[in-house]
């Protein structure tokens, strides 16, 4: 067997490989093997007609297809295995010559990892995020955790206002008949959550208990319903009920009920910190965002349409993946989108070109700086991963294998990478940036 390699214009090569003519003969018989109880012929038994009489009726081309399957199957990853050829897609194969008696040769045309021209990446300039956290963010914050913990008490002098869960009856008509979905019972609903269509919660708003009342609304355009999109709908309601939520109040009791500490004032200043944190994480995050961005405009790289459709396939499948937690299929969801995968797939197509340019430099950054790796650091790293599937971090480490440890390193090569370009950043103010 021998492996040739051509390489291509835009990052592409043909890899040529041949496989004896003794190999492929058993490649053949293989097939007949597997394919064999297929055949029923007049004076043999099924699955027992020999192999070279299939071939004098049908010709030898009978069993090439799953004797070319199988060897490609089979070879393919073997040769690539060990070449020095950084191949970013999945391979195009086309046959070369396949004739009984002969080598089998086929030819796998794939991507190759283009090289990468990078920009300056130490000392880039980029926008100073505000991480100071104001007192209405404190209050907002603490709002969430007040509303959290309060007591939900049914009202019965005063009409609905917004933030009220009100249960209601209705049933929607368009064009003065009922449609398919419109009607429900005793419907717990929270006013002002946005969760009907149009103004539908605004206009129960003052209304009263026993209430019976329209609601007029138009269905949006982009409906998923498509004989309701666009079209005004009439609501027939009747108000059931109103419960509203009483706030405990802000004092050294409801402190100590929330939090670990003994009064309001040390429970405020634990949020503010809290704030302060999570705002300062989430710029610093911001800071490398901006940092590689800055780097992709400055870098040169011809990324072949081959590695972009297999980001864009992997994007797909996480996309179906995260769907199916929310209890949708893929299907469904193209269904009510009116979409199809090549459709879904083109709109990923941007995000999946700025995902593999952030890859390609952050990669070219970590092998400038010779950047390194120690085993400790993949141990500590390796302990988490263990500790988040609760598993013993030498049973974790034998059940990821080799090439995932390299991998959890080229990952820690990269945050190093990245680490480094953010750390070299200069940061100005956004007023200084737009007097520029």
């Amino acid at each position: 067997m021998s492996l040739s390699v051509e390489k291509l214009e835009g990052n592409m090569a043909d890899l040529t490989i041949t496989i004896p003519a003794e190999e492929f003969e058993k490649a053949l018989k293989g097939a007949y093997n597997k394919t064999k109880s297929r055949f029923q012929m007049a004076g043999f038994r099924k699955g027992k007609v020999p192999m070279a009489y299939i071939e004098k009726v049908y010709g030898p081309e009978v069993f090439y297809e799953d004797a070319a399957n199988d060897l490609i199957n089979k070879t393919y990853p073997e040769e690539v295995d060990g070449i020095e050829l950084d191949i970013v897609s999945r391979p195009e194969i086309s046959v070369s010559q396949i004739e009984k008696g002969k080598d089998f040769i086929y030819v796998a045309k794939v991507a190759v990892r283009p090289e990468v021209k990078l920009g300056e990446y130490k000392g880039i300039e980029v926008e100073k995020d505000d991480i100071s956290v104001s007192d209405e963010e404190v209050k907002a914050e603490i709002l969430k955790t007040q509303k959290e913990n309060g007591r939900k008490v049914a009202v019965t002098d005063r009409p609905a206002k917004l933030d009220d869960e009100v249960k209601i009856n209705f049933e929607g008509f368009v064009d003065g008949e009922a449609f398919e979905g419109g009607k429900g019972e005793d419907y717990a609903l929270t006013l002002g959550s946005h969760s009907f269509i149009d103004t539908f919660e605004d206009q129960i708003v003052g209304k009263s208990i026993d209430d019976e009342f329209d609601v007029n609304v138009t269905f949006p355009e982009e409906y998923q319903a498509e004989k309701l999109a666009g079209k005004p709908a009439v609501f027939k309601v009747k108000l059931l009920g109103i419960t509203e939520t009483q706030l405990p109040e802000l004092d050294d009791d409801f402190a100590s009920d929330v939090s670990a500490f003994d009064t309001y004032a040390e429970y405020e200043q634990d949020v503010r910190k809290t704030l302060e944190v999570r705002k300062k994480d989430s710029a610093e995050r911001a800071k490398e965002s901006k940092v590689i961005e800055k780097l992709i405009e400055t870098s040169e790289m011809d990324i072949p349409e081959p590695m972009i459709e297999l980001q864009q396939d992997r994007m797909l499948e996480d996309f179906g993946m995260r769907l199916s937690y929310q209890g949708l299929k893929l299907e469904q969801y193209l269904q009510i989108t009116k979409m199809t995968k090549d459709d879904l797939k083109e709109q990923m197509k941007p995000d999946a070109i700025t995902r593999i340019k952030s890859s390609l430099v952050v990669e070219a950054v970590a092998k400038a700086e010779a950047i390194e790796v120690s085993e400790d650091e993949v141990n500590e790293e390796l302990g988490k991963m263990a500790e988040s599937y609760q598993m013993e971090v030498e049973k974790f480490r034998e059940m990821v294998g080799d090439r995932e440890i390299d991998a959890i390193k080229n990952d820690l090569k990269n945050r190093k990478a990245v680490k480094l370009m953010a750390d070299s950043a200069v940061e100005v103010e956004a007023a200084a940036k737009d007097a520029e």
